[in-house]
């Protein structure tokens, strides 16, 4: 696995820059990939001062001419890791940030993901690791947008896994709970560059935070590894594993679901995010 060149998007923040990092630690060939191009030379210096070796690139996702030139590189292991989150009520939303949603976190990373794909099946071998979430199995309110985005990421990997397997190209998801990153703290202020009439909000986005109490991002690293380096042949990757019960859980509580159910009563996670204060670390709990 050493000799493989791994492919990283979205890599100048997060996991993605954890992961680049830590399999440079490792003497893996690594491609960190970054959104904009201050994202690279700040890779770079922290590379350096780590005594790092990697190639750091700027591949914005959306953009069809870095698509075009990361094509132009030999992949073994492609990591769709790039993401954003758009946060608010899918009643405020405003049209461009809902698209931008969409074009970060999945028809990017798909049309990106088909000129590595298709170099795989030539080589017939190969993996594709797409970071995806709980949320893609699971919601919270104000976070539609992105679990939305996200639930479109599991039906893409789970087609291609179909798709690909006689190609002898594996594809697998790493689905992180709520980690301290600062990505799910973000999210709850992209509300302030909406280009809207803010008099016609149903909420009041001052007065709301990320719904969940979030764990340490450095148990993540570990685990997220070895799905990208193949020691797990597990498809699916909930990380942390305790989460695994209460996704379940929400997705079994679905199909009893009553569409009229407490109507008129403010939802428990839509009150938990008036009440909870952000960067809420779970421990505190």
């Amino acid at each position: 696995m050493s000799s493989d060149r791994i492919l990283i998007t979205g890599a100048g923040t997060g996991f993605g820059k954890m992961f680049a990092l830590e399999l440079a630690k490792r003497g893996k060939d690594v491609i960190a990939t970054t959104e904009v191009s201050s994202q690279v030379s700040a890779l770079e210096k922290e590379a350096k001062e780590q005594g790092l070796s990697m190639k750091i690139e700027k591949v914005d996702v959306t953009d069809p001419k870095d698509r075009q030139k990361a094509w132009n590189w030999d992949v073994d292991i492609l990591v769709n890791n790039a993401a954003i989150k758009e946060g608010g009520s899918l009643v405020d939303i405003p049209e461009d940030n809902l698209r931008n949603q969409f074009e970060v976190n999945l028809i990017g990373p798909v049309l990106l993901t088909q000129g590595f794909a298709r170099k795989m099946v030539e080589r017939n071998k190969g993996r594709i690791v797409f970071v995806s979430s709980v949320s893609g199995m699971m919601v919270n309110s104000f976070s539609g947008p992105y679990s939305a985005s996200k639930f479109a990421t599991e039906a893409v990997a789970s087609t291609l896994s179909q798709e690909l397997q006689e190609f002898n190209v594996e594809v697998a998801t790493i689905n992180p709970g709520p980690y301290l990153t600062g990505f799910n703290d973000r999210e709850f202020e992209a509300w302030k560059s909406w280009q809207d009439d803010p008099a016609k909000r149903v909420f009041d986005y001052e007065k709301i935070a990320f719904p969940f109490e979030q764990y340490d991002p450095e148990e993540l690293v570990e685990q997220g590894i070895k799905v990208i380096l193949g020691e797990t042949d597990q498809y699916r990757n909930v990380i942390p594993e305790k989460m695994i019960a209460q996704v379940k859980e929400q997705q079994e509580y679905l199909w009893n679901k009553k569409s009229n159910e407490s109507l008129g009563q403010r939802h428990e996670m839509v009150q938990k995010a008036y009440d909870l204060q952000p960067e809420t670390k779970a421990e505190d709990f």
